[in-house]
């Protein structure tokens, strides 16, 4: 069943909305899936605040016309699923590795962050990134760190100075 013009054109509009606030694109050859498999993946998608979408690659084409996953336009080859990172950027990175680990026919063809395509093979890489609260924990203990050794550091001076004049205490009561 083909689109109407103005389906087409609702469609570009919902994809290029979409791709201007992501945070990164992953594009999936799905071909071999069964519909389960797809609706197990979208329920995945819609928990990690990722958008998937099978969208025709001359209307995603279009869609991603002006936006930072322009870069993407010449690999828009194949039937193809995008999966765009909403919330932070390794969240679709994470749902399409996990779910190609799970699935062989499953399969990521292009990976985009930060304006700029990269190849397959990074998919690792950007799924690898902190989530925003692992993120913040690591700010946290490295702005933490510094301020705990210092007072580390101002504790032992008097404990020092204690063993000290215990062990000097010891020594005369032995003697």
């Amino acid at each position: 069943m083909s689109l109407s013009l103005d389906q087409k054109k609702a469609v570009v509009a919902e994809v290029a909305e979409v791709a201007a606030r992501a945070h990164s694109v992953v594009a999936a050859d799905y071909r071999g899936l069964t519909v389960s498999q797809m609706t197990e993946l979208r329920a995945k998608a819609r928990e990690g605040g990722v958008l998937v979408r099978v969208v025709k690659n001359t209307l995603a084409r279009r869609a991603v016309e002006g936006t930072e996953f322009e870069c993407l336009q010449e690999g828009l080859v194949g039937p193809l699923l995008l999966a765009f990172s909403l919330e932070e950027p390794g969240s679709a990175a994470r749902l399409v590795k996990g779910f190609a680990k799970e699935h062989d026919k499953f399969s990521v063809k292009l990976v985009a962050f930060g304006g700029q395509m990269l190849p397959a093979t990074d998919l690792d890489r950007l799924a690898s990134l902190p989530t925003r609260d692992q993120a913040l924990s690591l700010l946290m203990a490295t702005m933490k760190a510094p301020v705990t050794k210092l007072a580390m550091t101002f504790k032992e001076v008097p404990g020092k100075l204690v063993r000290t004049v215990e062990a000097v205490r010891q020594q005369k009561e032995a003697a």
